[in-house]
């Protein structure tokens, strides 16, 4: 009985840890998309140069999101190292991002807003799919839970 009311809790906080990440995502992306095509579209930056500066700053609203929020039942290794993690992951990310609107942008020509947009939604959704991972993985992942997070397993089984 113990084995089962184990899984439950473990399937439980990753459904809640998914969700939450969910959220902080669709922010980081209405972030990302927003200043991405104002620097682009309206003051006529560069395409890699507006994606870039547009996922720095969605970068830093996600990780105060997953940081405070979406992983914050979790004992961390600290601020220090979740940060340095957190950025190298993100170089990754933004490799797969930038990848994907790069060959769209300039190596396929399509350069329309929407062919723009589309190219990084695409790159954003397979660089969501690496950084879910990574995160729960590398960033905040100390499997050890808070105590609040302890309270609330010992509370679901009773």
């Amino acid at each position: 009985m113990s084995l089962i009311r184990d899984y439950y809790f473990r399937f439980q906080v990753l459904v809640h840890e998914v969700a939450k990440f969910g959220v902080v995502g669709l922010a980081g992306f209405v972030v990302q998309l927003g200043v991405q095509n104002l620097l682009h579209s309206g003051l006529k930056v560069g395409a890699i140069t507006s994606l870039t500066v547009a996922y720095v700053i969605a970068a830093a609203v996600t990780f105060l999101g997953n940081r405070h929020w979406a992983f914050k039942h979790r004992k961390g290794a600290g601020l220090k190292r979740e940060t340095i993690v957190f950025v190298l992951l993100n170089l990754v990310g933004y490799g797969i991002q930038v990848g994907i609107v790069d060959v769209a942008y300039y190596g396929l020509g399509y350069k329309s807003g929407l062919a723009y947009n589309i190219a990084t939604v695409i790159g954003i959704g397979l660089a969501t799919l690496f950084r879910l991972f990574a995160y729960r993985k590398f960033v905040f992942n100390n499997h050890h839970l808070s105590e609040e997070a302890a309270e609330l397993a010992a509370a679901s089984a009773k």
